[in-house]
Parts: structure tokens; C-alpha cells; sequence
């Protein structure tokens, strides 16, 4: 077990499926403290059970992210077992397909809510604490906040807007030392594009240009895991990354480096 976060005191919202509970997970195995929140009292039992296996120290909370009363009561209960927040991973996230021009005001205000809405109010409540240990925010936006998908017009807009955010915090931050960086997975398994059960891994034609389920297969190779987006996660809170801050970071295998032929003489 690498004990580089002994003591720490890590908060990852959206920990019970996909990226957050790989998240939760791969900093159990730093040895930190886990605080793991998520709506589902069925899964967030098992995220405590995963953390405990990994060699971390588990507190869940069933919370509504969206709600500011809960995100500050989510906070205090942290401070409360912990004594201290070092860490936020502002994973929670909510899609929908569709484009920008059928999006219904209330798909607007759903998304808006989990993906944006959420975000900042873990920010702002985490905050002080994090100010006072010079730790971190780590906010998981998308490739579609980068480059746009049309098929899920919405969700491109809220992911946009969580790379700005992450920018703005990381300048509000620099006089604390509270540093503020965000990742863009792309095609993760499981992810935003992939739900799964927790652990269940994908099943890739690792020597075809599409993935099982119709997806491109990054130039890298392969389908990325959870695991990826968990471990620049970890690097990001690290002390190897203190003078890293207000940066966004795609983990996608190379998939909007640029438009790749997959074969000798035309395009794919």
C-alpha cells in the first residue's frame, strides 16, 4: 500500500459508480481517509466496503449535491469525523443525449444543477478547511468541454463550464495556496457514456477501430478504465503537483489530438 496520503482527508462526491468510486478507491489505496457521498444508500455501502478493502478509512454520507444545505452539512460531518478536509474530488455528474436546440428548460435546469450547481457549492463549502491545509479541488469535467458533442449538446455546455469554473477557483485559491485543477476523461469505462456496476470492465476489439459498443478505440489503444482518470486524480493532489494549478487535463489516449487513419491509405 502506498501511504503518500497517510492522514489526508479526501471528499469525493458521485463516489458510487464510474470515475468516483474508482476515485474513492485509488486514494484508499494512498492510505487517506475517504469521505464518500453519493444518492444510493445500497451503493455507497459497498464504496465503504471497496475503501476499507483498499486500506483506507471510510465515512459515506447520502446526499443530494444540488442541495446546499446538504453540501455544507456534508462538509461539516467530514470536519466532524476527520478534523480536517485536504482533498475535493467534485465527481457527481448527470447525462442526457439530445441536442442544444430540443433541450427542454427543465433537462436545463436538471443538468445545470448536478453539473455546475454542485460543483461550486462543494467548492465553496470546502473552501476554508482546504485553505487552512493548502490542499486541493479536483473537478472532473469531459472531452465534451473541450470539443463538443452534438449528440449530447447539454452535457458539453455544463462540461465547459466546469473547466472555466476550475480556472476561477484556481485564481481565487492562489492567495490560500488552494489549488483548483480539472480532468477531461474521454471514452472511460465505466463513465458518464458507460454506467456500470462498479468494477465491471468493458469488453474492447482491442485490434478494430470501434469498441463493443460502437465507440471509436483511442490511437492509444484501448478503451480507457476509471482507473486512468483515479490515478491523474491522485498525481493531481499530490505534492508532485503543488505548483500545478488552474490546468485542465485531458485523459483520453490521444482521441482529440487530431483526426487519425487507421489504415495504410485512407482515413478510417
Amino acid at each position: 500500500m502506498n501511504d503518500s496520503f497517510a492522514e489526508k482527508v479526501v471528499l469525493v462526491t458521485g463516489a458510487t459508480s464510474g470515475i468516483g468510486h474508482a476515485v474513492a478507491v485509488k486514494f484508499a489505496e494512498s492510505a487517506a481517509r475517504v469521505v464518500a457521498l453519493g444518492r444510493n444508500q445500497a451503493a455507497l455501502r459497498e464504496v465503504e466496503s471497496a475503501v476499507k478493502n483498499a486500506g483506507g478509512e471510510p465515512l459515506t454520507l447520502t446526499v443530494d449535491v444540488t442541495d446546499s444545505e446538504q453540501s455544507q452539512r456534508a462538509i461539516d460531518e467530514t470536519i466532524n469525523r476527520f478534523g480536517r478536509l485536504d482533498v475535493l474530488v467534485n465527481a457527481a455528474g448527470h447525462i442526457s443525449a439530445g441536442s442544444i436546440e430540443n433541450t427542454s428548460l427543465a433537462a436545463w435546469d436538471a443538468m445545470m444543477n448536478v453539473n455546475v450547481r454542485g460543483y461550486l457549492l462543494y467548492a465553496q463549502s470546502a473552501y476554508p478547511h482546504l485553505a487552512r491545509r493548502r490542499g486541493c479541488m479536483i473537478h472532473i469535467a469531459s472531452d465534451a468541454g473541450i470539443w463538443g458533442e452534438q449528440a449530447t449538446g447539454l452535457y458539453s455546455v455544463t462540461k465547459a463550464a466546469v473547466v472555466m469554473l476550475g480556472k476561477m477557483l484556481a485564481l481565487d485559491g492562489g492567495r490560500d495556496g488552494v489549488r483548483s485543477n480539472v480532468l477531461c476523461p474521454g471514452d472511460i469505462w465505466p463513465g458518464m457514456r458507460h454506467m456500470a456496476p462498479p468494477g465491471e470492465q468493458a469488453s474492447t476489439k482491442q485490434d478494430r477501430a470501434e469498441s463493443a459498443d460502437g465507440w471509436p478505440v483511442p490511437p492509444i489503444g484501448r478503451v480507457g478504465q476509471a482507473s486512468d482518470v483515479a490515478d491523474a486524480a491522485v498525481f493531481y493532489a499530490s505534492d508532485q503537483a503543488e505548483f500545478i494549478t488552474g490546468t485542465t487535463l485531458l485523459v483520453d489516449g490521444g482521441m482529440t489530438a487530431g483526426y487519425l487513419q487507421r489504415e495504410r491509405g485512407g482515413p478510417a
